[in-house]
């Protein structure tokens, strides 16, 4: 029997590049689980320039 992960928010942030050339998001939330988006090399381009926006420096 394989062993099951545990389904919490722990871990880092990451991006990855699927062989058909989605983009798939991975970000922990607070009270477990994970928020999961794939976007297209286009939406992850406006994606940067919306955060670019609103961070500080």
């Amino acid at each position: 029997m394989a062993a099951m992960k545990p389904r919490t928010g722990d871990g880092p942030m990451e991006a990855e590049r699927e062989p058909r050339g989605l983009i798939v998001l991975r970000v922990p939330l607070e009270g477990g689980g994970r928020l999961v988006v794939s976007v297209n090399e286009e939406e992850a381009k406006q994606l940067h320039k919306v955060l670019a926006g609103v961070i500080k420096k």
